[in-house]
């Protein structure tokens, strides 16, 4: 049974990443002045993908929660990969609410960021991605 909740993990972890990867492209262009006469699809494209990206966080975070609920010496033994791995989590969660905080402002038409610094802040979770699964598969400490 516990490889079918990490499939069901690894999942929808790909779906949420799939709308962390997306979401920010979404606001690239909407910052883009010249695409002003696409800003109304944007919103409606944003709306839905974040929904869709926070079902899939969802998920992936219930069926983590399972699955350290059937680890739980993880948290108690010095398993240093796995507490770092927690901690990027953390950060993955802000940057997904900053995702959402960004949102809103696009939808009251008040962004203050231009279209380069969309497209640094869509690198984050790229980063992220490849050092949770460094630490999830290689355990290197």
């Amino acid at each position: 049974m516990y490889e079918w909740i990490k499939a069901i993990h690894v999942i929808f972890m790909v779906t949420w990443f799939a709308g962390l990867f997306y979401l920010p492209r979404l606001y690239v262009y909407h910052a883009m002045p010249e695409n002003s006469g696409s800003f109304a699809l944007f919103k409606i494209m944003e709306r839905r993908l974040f929904a869709i990206m926070t079902i899939g966080a969802g998920i992936t975070l219930g069926f983590g929660l399972i699955m350290l609920a059937l680890n739980w010496q993880y948290l108690m033994v010095a398993t240093h990969w796995f507490h770092a791995k927690l901690l990027l989590i953390v950060l993955l969660l802000g940057y997904h609410h900053a995702c959402y905080k960004l949102m809103i402002k696009f939808r009251n038409d008040a962004n203050t960021h231009d279209h380069k610094w969309y497209r640094w802040f869509n690198e984050a979770p790229s980063v992220l991605l490849i050092v949770i699964v460094i630490l999830a598969i290689v355990k290197p400490f």
